[in-house]
C-alpha cells in the first residue's frame, strides 16, 4: 500500500515540511501491519528501525526477570517509539505489542541519516519530539513514585478519554494495571471506588466517564 503523505505531514517530525519535500521522504518509509497481541519489537533486541502508528495502538512496555509487566506508553496514530537505538546504536529499550489490528509507518537506521542530510529541518522536529517522550517518563516517574494508586487509575481515565468519555484504546483492568505499577485486583478496587464517588459508570464492560472535572479534583489531590 503506498504512504499517504498527507499522513506524513500530520506527523510532528515532518512539521514544516512541503508536500514535495514530503512526497521525496516517502521512498525511505515502510508500513508494517501487525494483529491484536503480535509483537513488534522485543527489549534487548536490535531492530534499527523506529516507527509511527499510522492506525491503531501500541503499547510499549518492559517485563522484570519475574515476568512483571510495566506499560511504558501507549503509542496512538501520529506518535512514534523506538529511537533511541537509532541513536545510541544499542538494543531495543523496551518491548512493543498490537493492542489491535495495527498499520506501522517504519524508518530504517540508514533511512533516517540520509533524510537528515536532506532536511536537517527535520532534526530540530525530532529533538522536540524526544524531549516530550523524555517528559512523559519523568511524570511516570512522579505517578509510581509519588501518587496513590487511586490517582494513578484516575490520571489514566483521564489521560485515555480525552474529549471523549470513553477509554480510547479500551484498556483491560490488566493493561491499567502494567500502566501504574499495581495489581489487576488493585485497579479493580479504585475502578469500584470511583463508581460509588460517581465519577464513572460501567457499560457492558466499557468505563464511560461521567464526571471529569471530579475526576481531574482526585488526580490533583492524590500527591
Amino acid at each position: 500500500m503506498a504512504i499517504a503523505v498527507e499522513f506524513l505531514k500530520s506527523i510532528p517530525y515532518f512539521s514544516g515540511l512541503s508536500l514535495t519535500e514530503l512526497d521525496s521522504i516517502k521512498q525511505f518509509v515502510f508500513e508494517k501491519t501487525a494483529e491484536r497481541g503480535e509483537l513488534i519489537l522485543l527489549e534487548g533486541e536490535s531492530a534499527g528501525v523506529f516507527f509511527f502508528v499510522a492506525s491503531g495502538a501500541v503499547k510499549v512496555f518492559k517485563t522484570s526477570a519475574e515476568g512483571k509487566e510495566q506499560i511504558l506508553n501507549i503509542v496512538r496514530p501520529g506518535e512514534s517509539f523506538n529511537e533511541v537505538p537509532i541513536f545510541d546504536d544499542g538494543t531495543n529499550p523496551s518491548s512493543a505489542q498490537a493492542m489491535g489490528p495495527v498499520v506501522l509507518y517504519g524508518v530504517r537506521k540508514d533511512s533516517l541519516q540520509s533524510i537528515l542530510r536532506d532536511y536537517p529541518q527535520i532534526a530540530l522536529n525530532i529533538i522536540k519530539v524526544l524531549a516530550e517522550q523524555v517528559r512523559q517518563l519523568v511524570s511516570l516517574v512522579e505517578d509510581l513514585s509519588f501518587r496513590h494508586v487511586i490517582g494513578r487509575v484516575a490520571k489514566i481515565l483521564l489521560e485515555y478519554t480525552g474529549d471523549e468519555t470513553a477509554l480510547r484504546p479500551r484498556l483491560t483492568q490488566q493493561e491499567m494495571a502494567a500502566m501504574a505499577g499495581t495489581a489487576r485486583e488493585v485497579v479493580g478496587r479504585s475502578l469500584k471506588a470511583l463508581e460509588e464517588e460517581g465519577v464513572l459508570r460501567f457499560d457492558r464492560h466499557r468505563i464511560v466517564i461521567t464526571d471529569k472535572k471530579a475526576l481531574q479534583k482526585m488526580v490533583e489531590a492524590s500527591l
